[in-house]
């Protein structure tokens, strides 16, 4: 059975011991949010521009392009749960702009819900594997990956430490063309939704046309309304 939580940090680049200096260690190779979700930024040196630096396997597939910094602060720290870190604040922001007011008495948190392995994907199987699958599909969109690049890709794969079920997984990937409706497929709850827009969104610089209306096509899928795609434009802004 696939690790999916650690195939969604070898792609974020998140590694055991890989916290910033001061930062509190966390117990086991899991990321305790002091403080919930949304404070994820204030452990971090530099605050949201501490999301930056260092390579995991997303870092390789877009070296050749244009290499997205996404790991070393807050990312390499809270791995998967600082993608969920950006998308509560993209989601409050956008709230914030629609005047709705905070549930009360709701047994979970609504920061957790934003967690990746607070609940399943659609299908059942892990949502990290969903955010995986997001990742490199976004960063194919251009369709610029040449035959070294591709090399280079699964040359990292193979040394990431990954057992033969999550090689798999990530190589059938990187074979393949994956449309959209599969993308689409793997969220259950608005709350994913964003968290895949988002995880796309990381995964590209859009100054290409192509990119550009990749993205607003996934948009279209994963039915974002136009505020919260432009909270999390905001929020990629922000870490780029």
């Amino acid at each position: 059975m696939i690790d999916a939580k650690q195939l969604l940090d070898r792609f974020l680049g998140a590694q055991g011991g890989n916290r910033p200096p001061g930062a509190p260690a966390a117990p086991g190779a899991g990321f305790q949010l002091p403080g919930g979700l949304s404070d994820i930024t204030r452990h971090v040196p530099g605050g949201a521009a501490g999301l930056a630096a260092g390579a995991g396997l997303l870092a390789t597939m877009l070296g050749g392009k244009k290499l997205r910094k996404m790991t070393g602060g807050a990312i390499g720290y809270g791995g998967a749960a600082a993608l969920g870190a950006l998308a509560y604040r993209a989601w409050q922001n956008w709230q914030a702009q629609q005047g709705a007011q905070p549930a009360s008495g709701t047994p979970q948190p609504a920061s957790d819900r934003f967690l990746p392995s607070a609940a399943p994907a659609a299908d059942g199987t892990p949502f990290e594997l969903a955010l995986v699958r997001t990742m490199v599909a976004a960063a194919k969109a251009d369709g610029h990956v040449d035959a070294a690049e591709q090399r280079a890709i699964f040359e990292a794969v193979e040394r990431a430490g990954l057992d033969a079920e999550a090689k798999a997984f990530v190589f059938d990937l990187l074979r393949r063309d994956i449309p959209f409706e599969e993308i689409a497929a793997g969220a259950a709850t608005p709350e994913q939704a964003a968290e895949l827009y988002l995880a796309a969104r990381l995964a590209i610089d859009p100054d290409e046309a192509s990119e550009r209306a990749w993205l607003a096509a996934l948009a279209h899928r994963l039915s974002l309304p136009d505020g919260l795609v432009a909270q999390i434009e905001a929020e990629a802004q922000r870490v780029g």
